[in-house]
């Protein structure tokens, strides 16, 4: 009975277009201590880079995951991960907050946004093609799921901060994505 569980589970996913999320517990996060809730449908994305080291392996990928929640709970002093969602290049969906709690990552916009961050630097070089499918397809999943507004805004980081992020690579390449607007 379990495995029709799991199937169907699998098969609404990917009916609403979306990807396969791996799990805050699948990654070895410690529980968030976070306590805010976004609200039902939010009217932003946010694209963010980490600005450290990249992945191309489930493996690696996890224990980056791991490690930006470690910095960003032991040295920033937050009560979870900044982002809502990681993105690896190994094309795969990381959670983070998730779609229910309010991140920390873009000042004024964390209570209105989900903010997406794709691992590594992406200042002289863009993600690789799997990475950007996994995270376009999780805006579709977040807009069929009512996550996202239907009509929500894309932006990056630097759009709304004094900062590099997501990259310059990157920041080239959302411009050309649906509902951007700098």
């Amino acid at each position: 009975m379990m495995w029709v569980f799991i199937f169907l589970t699998a098969f609404c996913a990917l009916a609403q277009g979306c990807p396969k999320i791996i799990s805050r517990s699948s990654w070895g996060g410690v529980p968030s201590k976070c306590q805010a809730k976004l609200p039902r449908s939010v009217k932003y994305v946010i694209i963010h880079h980490t600005a450290g080291a990249s992945c191309n392996s489930e493996s690696a990928c996890k224990a980056q995951a791991r490690n930006i929640q470690n910095f960003h709970m032991k040295s920033n002093g937050w009560c979870d991960t900044g982002y809502n969602f990681l993105i690896g290049e190994d094309g795969q969906v990381y959670e983070g907050r998730g779609w229910e709690t309010v991140g920390a990552h873009a000042k004024n916009y964390n209570f209105n946004s989900i903010g997406i961050s794709f691992m590594g630097t992406f200042t002289n070089r863009a993600p690789n093609t799997a990475a950007q499918k996994a995270a376009k397809d999780l805006i579709s999943c977040g807009v069929a799921k009512k996550g996202i507004n239907s009509d929500y805004t894309l932006k990056g980081h630097r759009d709304v901060s004094a900062t590099e992020c997501p990259g310059t690579n990157l920041y080239n390449l959302i411009k050309n994505w649906p509902n951007f607007k700098a």
